[in-house]
């Protein structure tokens, strides 16, 4: 939402309550730390991005679209590049991944980081080149790691023993020397959902360190020799807004580096210290600028080095959300709005859960406004609802709306950038919304719709 916690409550209780409880939301304003940074309203109070009003993106390409603030990525891009200048930057690829965007994140510098076969094709066949592609997945088939070996694959993030023991195994075959890095569940608990927690023990990533595992995996490859053990690796989870998790994950990883150093005589060179830096959805949420995140995160390492008498090690970070996450916004169209008894107001657009199930899924909030008019409307708390068969079918669960919002008003829903088209499904057998880049005032597609005949086309009974 827009307004802050207390503000919402301005819906229920009216004119009851304090007068802090019942101050006016505008429902026009937009909050530039939710949206494209080249995202504004026009003259006719119609939201516009590059110069290009939603309208005419509406028009051409009809709705939903997912529409994409080119050089606000490329800025996002370049402000953690600036930032990091002494580590690799991977945008995680799994946030969002077109061959568009490859292009722009190679074009800016970036490392990517894919984690399936799927994403490892994209990244290859935009022309991303192999030695700057990180490979992660905690099931990495034989064919996956397979592949990524013949492509030239910069560095394997290991998994689990299994998986140790495929890429030895094919390494061998192929009379390569692979660079890898072992990721270390560090026990730390991100402060987030459950779900996107990943640092936690009880969970499927990575080598316990608690319990032995990853120094033992560490001693393997380096003992083995077929694989070239690079560095280690730690991510606490996602859309995480506190250092002080990076602060003991780091603690616990260097701790471990100094142990496989007292063990073998060896500093591994690398350490890769993960993403799951958070963003603003709304305006509770409060992201660290990429400068102020990389002070610290250096500072923390620099400390940690020095503590375990170790050399600081080549860093690489893997910002994914960060990057595509504020650059892109959902445009809808109005279909329904429905009052229920006076309970609530339900703002029914023609897209939902298909083309973003983080709100279902996660609980997560978003914002949104009237994107094709301004209002002069008082505001009303309504719920943004999608056409799926399905109670849970919810885009925004609280937000301060005008009144006069009605069928055929284009709804822009900020901050969609990142896992909404990725995780997009047909449920319903609705097709996927397309991708339209917007520079300079010009709109170009780089993904289009999905048809009837696109789904049609898999039904092969």
């Amino acid at each position: 939402m827009r307004a802050h916690e207390a503000g919402a409550l301005h819906g229920e209780l009216g004119n009851r309550g304090p007068a802090w409880l019942r101050t006016p939301v505008d429902v026009n304003a937009l909050v530039p730390q939710l949206w494209p940074r080249n995202v504004a309203r026009a003259a006719d109070g119609a939201l516009a991005v590059a110069g290009l009003g939603v309208r005419d993106i509406a028009a051409e390409f009809g709705t939903p679209v997912y529409v994409l603030d080119e050089d606000d990525l490329r800025a996002r891009c370049r402000e953690f590049r600036a930032a990091f200048p002494e580590a690799d930057v991977y945008y995680a690829g799994k946030a969002f991944l077109c061959r568009a965007v490859v292009r722009m994140i190679a074009e800016e510098g970036m490392h990517l980081d894919v984690c399936t076969g799927g994403e490892l094709a994209v990244a290859l066949a935009a022309g991303m080149p192999p030695e700057r592609i990180g490979f992660h997945g905690n099931n990495k088939s034989v064919a996956e790691l397979a592949r990524a070996l013949d492509a030239g694959v910069g560095r394997i993030i290991l998994d689990s023993f299994d998986e140790i023991d495929r890429l030895t195994a094919l390494a061998r075959e192929r009379g390569v020397r692979p660079g890898v890095l072992i990721r270390v569940t560090v026990g730390v608990e991100a402060h987030t959902h459950e779900f996107i927690a990943t640092a936690h023990e009880d969970q499927k990533f990575g080598f316990s360190l608690a319990g032995g595992a990853a120094i033992a995996a560490a001693l393997r490859v380096l003992d083995d020799g077929v694989l070239d053990l690079r560095g280690l690796h730690s991510h606490i989870g996602s859309q995480i807004f506190d250092a002080s998790g990076f602060e003991v994950s780091a603690r616990r990883v260097l701790g471990l580096q100094a142990q496989i150093r007292d063990a073998r005589g060896v500093e591994l060179p690398e350490l890769d210290l993960g993403g799951g830096f958070g963003i603003a959805y709304t305006t509770q949420d409060d992201p660290a600028a990429p400068h102020e995140l990389a002070k610290r995160m250096r500072k923390i390492v620099e400390g940690e080095c020095q503590a375990e008498r170790l050399a600081v090690p080549h860093l690489s970070i893997e910002p994914g959300r960060a990057i595509a996450g504020p650059a892109v916004f959902t445009l809808y169209e109005v279909g329904t709005v429905k009052d229920v008894d006076g309970l609530r107001t339900y703002v029914s657009v023609d897209g939902g859960m298909s083309d973003n199930i983080r709100t279902a899924l996660y609980d997560a909030s978003y914002s949104a406004t009237v994107a094709s008019r301004a209002s002069a409307a008082e505001p009303m708390l309504a719920r943004v609802v999608g056409k799926h068969c399905e109670s849970g079918d919810i885009v925004v669960k609280d937000e301060f709306l005008p009144a006069d919002v009605q069928p055929g008003d284009l709804l822009a829903v900020p901050g969609t950038g990142a896992y909404c088209r990725s995780m997009a499904s047909n449920y319903n057998h609705v097709p996927r919304p397309p991708v339209v880049a917007v520079r300079d005032g010009r709109a170009r597609l780089i993904v289009r719709r999905e048809t009837e005949q696109d789904l049609l086309a898999l039904d092969v009974g």
